[in-house]
């Protein structure tokens, strides 16, 4: 679920993997959608020429900080504050890209700096946004939704067996006192989770269910994706790592749909035509075993690159006056799994 800091003894998760997977040319123009602290990025500027381009985005102001003092003075380099889900709205992709690199989930600086409220293990505000100017906090949606709110939360995002008892423990205990620090949600967490031997601190999942909701993190790889393949130009590699199953499984399936041809059914009478618009370049790729010797957080990442076919809107059946042209046709996760987003969240 993390990022490791550009600055640390280690490189960017699947480092070299990621920039294998881009291919990237001299003169070509790619966008890091998850800047961080920007690792990957610079990986992709130290392979362009003069005349390539390199366009970044995060959600973070600190981390649109880091990129502007180190590389604000390149005139290869363009920063934008904002969700990769908005990578199509940027009039800098207008001209088309080469590659598109994602980076899911939080960031190394962001759990380790207990003020942003991301992580169990250290006492901060109950905050979780990426984007600190935008949106609920986790203490003021905690503060306001239902019992079953919280609980469909847990359960879809973390897949939490205790959801309904974590649920009523917090809806009960915020009647007594405002829930508004990250320890006093982890305590309350683990004083209901029953005694076992588990190798993971028993909020794990609570929390990253928490900051996955607040964060609309899956609404915006689902519309990031399909903006990715709109602003692609034929050629260009889309290079996604994500870090728990929720997320492999929606870029897995976002490739899937748009490289292979859906099933037959037997019902129809005339057999729809489908012309792809990606291939899928390999499967699922894991980090090499030195890397994750030295770097626990890697054990989780995996990888997968798509390329997208020489083939244009039109071409592929994309109804481009229904849906606008700045972005494929969404197609979300079926509604009844996905809790509503919250009101105002971060965008």
């Amino acid at each position: 679920m993390e990022r490791t800091h550009a600055r640390s003894g280690h490189l960017p998760v699947m480092y070299r993997q990621a920039l294998d997977g881009l291919r990237v040319l001299g003169n070509g123009a790619y966008l890091d959608g998850t800047f961080g602290r920007g690792g990957h990025a610079r990986g992709v500027l130290e392979l362009l020429q003069a005349r390539g381009r390199l366009l970044v985005m995060d959600k973070d102001p600190e981390a649109i900080a880091v990129a502007e003092r180190e590389f604000g003075d390149d005139p290869r380099v363009s920063i934008y504050r904002g969700s990769f889900a908005d990578l199509a709205h940027w009039d800098e992709t207008a001209a088309g890209l080469d590659g598109v690199l994602l980076d899911l989930g939080v960031s190394s600086p962001q759990l380790d700096v207990a003020e942003r409220g991301f992580s169990f293990g250290k006492d901060g505000p109950l905050d979780m946004r990426m984007d600190p100017d935008s949106g609920q906090s986790a203490a003021q949606w905690l503060a306001s939704a239902s019992e079953k709110e919280i609980a469909d939360v847990l359960w879809t995002y973390g897949e939490e067996r205790q959801s309904r008892k974590i649920a009523r423990t917090i809806v009960a205990r915020r009647s007594e006192q405002p829930l508004l620090r990250t320890a006093q949600l982890a305590d309350l967490i683990a004083s209901v989770m029953p005694r076992g031997d588990n190798k993971i601190h028993p909020a794990t999942r609570s929390f990253q269910a928490i900051r996955i909701f607040i964060n609309r993190e899956l609404a915006d790889l689902e519309a990031g994706l399909d903006a990715a393949l709109a602003r692609l130009k034929p050629g260009g590699r889309l290079a996604v790592i994500s870090f728990h199953s929720l997320e492999d499984r929606i870029v897995k399936q976002f490739i899937a749909r748009h490289s292979k041809a859906p099933p037959a059914n037997r019902r129809m009478p005339i057999e729809l035509a489908f012309t792809p618009t990606l291939l899928a370049i390999g499967g699922a790729q894991k980090a090499f075993d030195e890397e994750t010797a030295s770097n626990p957080r890697a054990r989780s990442a995996v990888l997968r690159v798509a390329e997208k076919l020489g083939v244009g809107i039109r071409d592929s059946g994309f109804d481009e006056a229904q849906a606008g042209s700045d972005s494929l046709e969404q197609i979300p996760n079926p509604p009844s799994r996905l809790p509503a987003p919250p009101s105002g969240g971060a965008a």
